[in-house]
């Protein structure tokens, strides 16, 4: 309702006068009488009283509830200020006699909302704009022309009688032609140089804001996870999406618009209270509805430009993600394998898999993006404190989520434009493997046959089949893709050092399964096929083995050597020892188990080599003197080789 300065004492003081009916002109109200085709705003009660809204008013009638769908008008309310005039003026013309002044305020509910949650109750504060008019349509008064709404509480003789009559029952953003007689107004007496006496009004409203100092609180709940672990609880520091409406629905900020969530702590003042309220027991991913009365708002001072005083606020409120100062990490075991026979520890070298997201879903980070695991020692401080502990106690193949909090993560800045400030973090772990760099090769003997007194030595020449793969199952390698077992000199450096540790002291007929840690593998570096810092499993079977002959050595006697050997090499006695009887005279040896050849898939070429080795200048033949033993050279007696 307009609040309109008139001469006198108030005006002058700067202070808006009440615009309600002037105490010399009150005339005695009644409820007016419907005329032929005129539907006025029939009011039992009294101008001070208003509806019947505390429980007196007339009988039968009941009580309305503070929150009710709108009811529509009769037909007839719905009837413009012009048609009333020409109204009267056809019943005039038709000598049905004047039909004289209103008694009451005629009311023409020209737009309703669809929806109407709330209708204006004696008592309640309302903010609403109006243009004021004349019969002949000239304004004396507007909210919109001073650029404020008008806020006012109704029913207590703070408006004038016809407005508080007028105004009852509006929704938000509901508009009504008001029309208002004298004596609801300004009476006999009007207002000096602007409303003359025995004016009758016309008002044109909007409703913009309902409350009551009785509200409480609006919360409604849109969406809500399936699962949620814990909600806001206060002093926990929250981060969420927002966007905020008066009312009437007209927006007056966002956080989308600033592609920033509102990050604050909760319950410690850093609110205005009805928002420190609605947040409490949200889950993260939660959308709720706020709405805030002016008194859990900003109240009557309102806000800058954009929020009114006494503004009902409506929040639409997504929470991101949400934590507390005193938050450790928080683990969820998805998958854990039924065997575990060792859990990482701090000082393990781990190799896993992750993606990492934020509270409400959103990717940040994948290993499996760049298809290579992440890589790092634990506890170490090589990677966020969150997941140094989060990693702990894993078992080889384990899943499980770790959540970690701000302070054991990025903290206030983030990093980066994809992990803000203040974000919880939450990471999808598989672990792929993970060692110590003081691990030895395991060894698990899978089957071994009985009596058996023969193993493998270094230097001894096997056949073996094995099975390579990564820990997590991930297949490498395999004898049988080829068509014969792996041959191979132990200690000769021809296989990684776990693989050739693990087949020692092995049987024939032996099944092994054998962990090679990468120092002992391919190491940091990985090899063709094989990633960098990688466990290896090989499951081995010794298929059979030839003794061997010590390092440096291509043949060794079983006992002494001859001790005319020259002479005995020298098969048709010319002197000389050609290519052809060296390797006759050594087969020769071999045959009667006199001696025996360094193990190879090509005897003849470890023979060759021999003729080498002992033809010193290489005529193709060896004379006495190029012939020595390997003892000679060396200086040693367990053994002589040639």
């Amino acid at each position: 309702m307009p609040r309109l300065l008139p001469p006198g004492p108030a005006a002058a003081a700067g202070r808006p006068l009440a615009p309600a009916m002037p105490r010399g002109d009150r005339r005695r109200e009644r409820g007016g009488r419907a005329r032929p085709g005129v539907h006025v705003y029939r009011n039992s009660s009294s101008a001070g009283a208003g509806p019947a809204s505390h429980g007196k008013g007339r009988p039968g009638r009941p009580r309305r509830s503070a929150f009710q769908p709108f009811r529509r008008p009769q037909p007839a309310s719905a009837m413009s200020p012009g048609c009333l005039v020409l109204l009267l003026s056809i019943l005039g013309a038709l000598g049905l006699g004047d039909p004289g002044p209103l008694e009451d305020v005629v009311i023409d509910r020209y737009y309703i909302p669809k929806i109407c949650l709330r209708e204006v109750q004696m008592g309640d504060f309302i903010r609403y704009h109006y243009n004021g008019t004349f019969k002949d349509g000239k304004k004396f008064d507007s909210s919109y022309d001073r650029g404020a709404t008008v806020a006012g509480v109704v029913g207590v003789g703070r408006l004038i009688t016809g407005m508080d009559r007028g105004l009852q029952g509006m929704c938000v953003n509901e508009r009504r032609h008001l029309i208002v007689p004298p004596h609801l107004g300004y009476g006999s007496i009007g207002v000096a140089g602007l409303i003359p006496p025995d004016a009758t009004l016309y008002f044109d409203v909007v409703m913009l804001d309902i409350w009551n100092k009785n509200d409480k609180l609006q919360i409604t709940t849109l969406s809500k996870p399936e699962h949620c672990n814990r909600t806001v609880e206060n002093s926990d520091f929250v981060r969420y999406h927002y966007n905020g409406t008066l009312l009437d629905g007209t927006p007056f900020d966002s956080s989308y618009s600033k592609d920033s969530t509102y990050d604050t702590y909760v319950g410690t003042g850093w609110l205005i209270k009805g928002m420190d309220q609605g947040l409490l027991g949200m889950c993260a991913g939660e959308k709720r509805s706020i709405i805030i009365p002016p008194f859990l708002a900003y109240g009557e001072k309102g806000y800058g430009t954009v929020i009114p005083p006494q503004a009902s606020l409506v929040f639409s409120v997504l929470l991101v993600d949400f934590h507390n100062p005193k938050d450790g990490i928080f683990l969820e075991h998805l998958e854990v394998p039924e065997s575990c026979k060792r859990r990482a520890v701090i000082g393990d070298f781990v190799r896993y898999h992750y993606n990492g997201t934020l509270m409400d879903g959103t990717l940040f980070d994948s290993s499996y993006s760049r298809n290579h695991t992440y890589n790092t020692y634990i506890g170490k401080g090589y990677i966020i404190p969150g997941m140094d502990q989060g990693l702990q106690g894993v078992c080889m193949g384990e899943r499980r989520r770790v959540i970690i909090p701000p302070h054991l993560a990025y903290g206030e800045n983030g990093t980066g434009n994809k992990i803000p400030g203040s974000a919880v973090l939450i990471f999808d772990v598989h672990i792929i493997d993970f060692h110590n760099p003081t691990d030895p090769v395991e060894i698990e003997t899978v089957y071994r046959p009985e009596g058996c007194n023969i193993t493998t030595r270094d230097r001894d020449f096997i056949r073996y089949h094995y099975n390579c793969s990564l820990l997590d199952g991930t297949k490498l390698f395999s004898s049988h893709d080829y068509e014969k077992p792996q041959e191979v000199t132990l200690g000769a450096n021809k296989v990684i050092e776990g693989l050739n540790t693990g087949l020692l002291n092995m049987c024939a007929g032996e099944k092994r399964v054998l962990i090679v840690p990468p120092h002992l593998g391919h190491g940091e570096s990985g090899a063709r096929g094989v990633p960098g810092s990688a466990v290896l499993r090989f499951e081995v079977e010794l298929i059979s083995m030839e003794e061997g002959v010590p390092e440096g050595y291509l043949f060794i006697w079983h006992g002494d050597p001859p001790a005319n050997l020259y002479e005995q090499m020298d098969l048709n006695k010319d002197g000389e020892i050609p290519a052809d009887e060296f390797s006759t005279f050594i087969k020769t040896q071999v045959a009667e188990g006199k001696g025996r050849l360094m193990p190879s898939s090509d005897p003849e070429k470890v023979i060759a080599d021999m003729f080498r080795n002992q033809d010193r200048n290489q005529d193709g033949k060896i004379t006495s003197e190029e012939l020595k033993l390997k003892s000679d050279e060396d200086q040693e007696k367990i053994h002589e080789e040639l």
